[in-house]
């Protein structure tokens, strides 16, 4: 139920629900034949395939050599056999899908060829026109590989919780809501603020400063979910979000 002054309920899911996140339940099962897992990797692949797509053009590759060797990497982690050699200690997706990465880009020679379209595996829909504009207008300032990588992982997870928070106020009608809320985005603005937007929306000062309130517990939530859908045991969590904190913040 919406609350009574913005029609939108933010609030936090069940702290039960890491238990169904999508690299938990990989490495949970780790086996060949298990659908569930290979649908939870499919989906943390689709959802970061930018970073690791930059970090190959990264390396000097053409944008459509970039593009088939993404493709190619997601073929081979999609092979029979990859699930079976997935341990408990993988902790972070985002760390150890770089070093896969970077594994097969050493050894890609005997194999992207034959692997690039697939071999009948799930092909990750990559929208190249996009990731090659996202990539050109990207700073180059001379930070390592790695770095860069994880500055785009968090980019693509913040992205992501941006996105949800959005189609949560859509699902209400609250999209223009939304807007206003996000003029207050850290710290609290003057109170001068407040009224002329309060008075734009038709709300009391106090329940825009609520909604604003509610509106970021939201969106820490959430990438505090998209985060959890990469890291293994909860426990890590916190620990994620600093790093991920520390990256954006350079």
């Amino acid at each position: 139920m919406g609350s009574p002054s913005d029609g939108v309920d933010p609030s936090p899911k069940p702290a039960g629900m890491f238990a169904t996140t999508h690299w938990n339940v990989v490495l949970a099962a780790g086996q060949p034949e298990s659908p569930e897992a290979a649908q939870a990797l499919e989906q943390l692949c689709r959802t970061y395939w930018y970073p690791l797509y930059a970090h190959v053009r990264r390396q000097g590759r053409t944008p459509e050599d970039s593009q088939d060797l993404t493709q190619a990497f997601f073929a081979h982690l999609f092979r029979q056999d990859f699930l079976h050699g997935v341990g408990s200690d993988k902790g972070r997706f985002r760390s150890f899908l770089l070093a896969c990465l970077n594994h097969f880009l050493s050894d890609e020679r005997d194999r992207a060829q034959a692997a690039k379209r697939g071999r009948g595996h799930p092909v990750i829909s990559l929208d190249a026109q996009l990731a090659e504009r996202r990539f050109r207008e990207e700073p180059t300032d001379g930070v390592t590989p790695e770095i860069a990588y994880e500055r785009r992982w968090a980019a693509t997870l913040l992205e992501r919780a941006q996105n949800r928070l959005a189609a949560e106020y859509a699902a209400h009608g609250k999209t223009d809501l939304l807007r206003r809320l996000e003029e207050f985005p850290l710290g609290e603005r003057a109170e001068s603020s407040f009224r002329d937007s309060s008075l734009r929306l038709g709300l009391s000062e106090s329940a825009l400063k609520s909604a604003v309130h509610r509106m970021r517990f939201r969106y820490r939530e959430l990438v505090r979910a998209e985060v959890a859908h990469t890291v293994n045991d909860p426990v890590e969590v916190e620990a994620e979000l600093r790093h991920l904190i520390a990256v954006v913040s350079g």
